[in-house]
Order: structure tokens, then C-alpha cells, then sequence
């Protein structure tokens, strides 16, 4: 069921599965709030799960861009307002990892523990995106749309990626064709992110896919220099492992959370 929460006039939609401490799931570049599909009913098992459409996709509004993580931070503050919850775990991945790092900088008070899944801490010293990915969007203009947007969904995941997982992926992406002007304003938020002005102070646990195109690998570890209380944790696959491996990225993120 469809919830909206309004982010200073900008209506987000938002909802909810399960019981128990509240954990909000914030998504990334071009995927709505389908995009958690394999890790809901695993979280929601013993878990409050809130997903919700950032700015510029799916049911929430597209306001004129360009947008930044800050200011898709606030989309989250309202989620969670609305939602009635003071404080949540915070599970964030590529934009919406970034999104996440801003929101535990920016409201410790809302956020308990931070897991960070295939994202960057951004500024000058990240690792860039790798090549095959920037070859992409330069060619994605050539191409027909719905081949486009399948190559998009075949580099984001890892080696040798299951043909019928490309298909439920891509179908999902088909159904829910994203605005193209709400696409760009959020790639500009991915692209300005600069590390938060204050230090991440929540425990997080970063998780990486060994063979992710779009987000370099080794900005796992820088995650886990600049966080203090951080724990980082390799895996196989792609930028969307959690859909190849949706167990094991399950079970690494209820372990980290019992801990609270």
C-alpha cells in the first residue's frame, strides 16, 4: 500500500512490510522502490522495512533538477517523519549509499546502524567509475532504448550474469520507465557527492561486489578508512549483488544489525 510523505512540497511515495525496528532502504540511480525486491521479504522477517521512490523515479514527483545528495537526504528525513519513526537502520546502495552517508552525517540522531552497499565515499580521492561503464553512457544515446536499458541492467550485474535474472531486472525496468529529466538530476547528484561535512558516527557495515562495473571495488575500503566504526565485508558479484546473492546479502546485513 502507497504512502506519499511531503519533502518541502515534493511528494515521495513510500511503504512498508514487516514488523519490528524500523529500517529504511534507500535506492539508487534509475531504480524505484522495486528495486529491493529480492532483500524485502528476507529483512521484513524480523524487520519494520520502509522503501520508498527517491526524487525523479517511480511514483514520487520529478522536480526540476539538478538535484544533490543533500537534497535527497531531506526525501528520506520525510520518509521516515511520515512513517512516524525517529530512528532507523539506514541500508543505502550506489546514490542512495551516498544519499545514506549524507543522511547518518547530517541527522545522527535518526540513524542507528548504516549499511552502505556498493556506493563511493566520493571527493577527489575515489576510486572513478570504471571505464566499461563510462563507454556505456557514451554509447547508450546510439542505441535503441530498450537495448540500452539492457546492456544497463547486464553491466550491473557481475560475470557470466543468469539470463533469467537480466529478464526479471529488465522487466521491472520496462514497466517502470523513468523520466528522462529525472534520470539526469539524479546522475548529478551521483556525480557533485563530496564526502559529508561531518563524520559518520553510526557502526556501518560497507559490503562490496568483487566484480561491480559502475562502482569501483576498492571504494569499499576507502568506506571503511574515513567511518571509524565501520566493518567492510567483499563479495562476489556485480553493482546489483544483492539481487545475485539476495541470502547472503540478507544474512551479513541481520548479523550486523542484531548486534545493536
Amino acid at each position: 500500500m502507497t504512502s506519499h510523505a511531503d519533502a518541502g512540497g515534493v511528494q515521495i511515495a513510500w511503504e512498508e512490510r514487516g514488523s519490528g525496528p524500523a529500517v529504511l532502504l534507500i535506492h539508487g540511480l534509475g531504480y524505484a522502490r522495486w528495486g529491493w525486491e529480492p532483500l524485502i521479504p528476507l529483512l521484513a522477517e524480523r524487520h519494520r522495512v520502509i522503501t520508498y521512490d527517491n526524487r525523479g523515479v517511480g511514483e514520487s514527483d520529478v522536480p526540476p533538477g539538478p538535484y544533490s545528495a543533500e537534497s535527497m537526504m531531506a526525501d528520506a528525513v520525510a520518509v521516515l517523519a511520515a512513517a512516524g519513526v525517529e530512528r532507523a537502520h539506514v541500508v543505502g546502495t550506489s546514490l542512495g549509499g551516498m544519499i545514506a552517508q549524507q543522511l547518518a552525517a547530517g541527522h545522527r540522531d535518526r540513524v542507528n546502524r548504516l549499511v552502505l552497499l556498493s556506493t563511493t565515499p566520493g571527493g577527489s580521492d575515489a576510486h572513478p567509475m570504471p571505464s566499461v561503464t563510462v563507454d556505456l553512457l557514451t554509447r547508450a544515446a546510439s542505441l535503441e532504448p530498450a537495448d540500452a536499458l539492457r546492456a544497463f541492467v547486464v553491466n550491473a550485474l557481475g560475470d557470466d550474469p543468469d539470463p533469467e535474472l537480466v529478464e526479471r531486472i529488465l522487466s521491472h525496468r520496462l514497466a517502470n520507465l523513468q523520466d528522462p529529466a529525472g534520470w539526469q538530476a539524479q546522475a548529478v547528484a551521483g556525480t557533485t557527492f563530496d564526502p559529508p561535512k561531518f563524520d559518520i558516527s553510526a557502526p556501518t557495515l560497507v559490503i562490496h561486489g568483487t566484480s561491480d562495473r559502475v562502482v569501483d571495488v576498492r571504494n569499499a575500503a576507502l568506506l571503511g578508512d574515513r567511518i571509524l566504526d565501520s566493518q567492510v565485508v567483499t563479495m562476489p558479484g556485480g553493482h546489483l549483488m544483492f539481487w545475485e546473492y539476495p541470502e547472503d546479502v540478507a544474512a551479513h546485513i541481520l548479523s550486523f544489525l542484531d548486534l545493536e
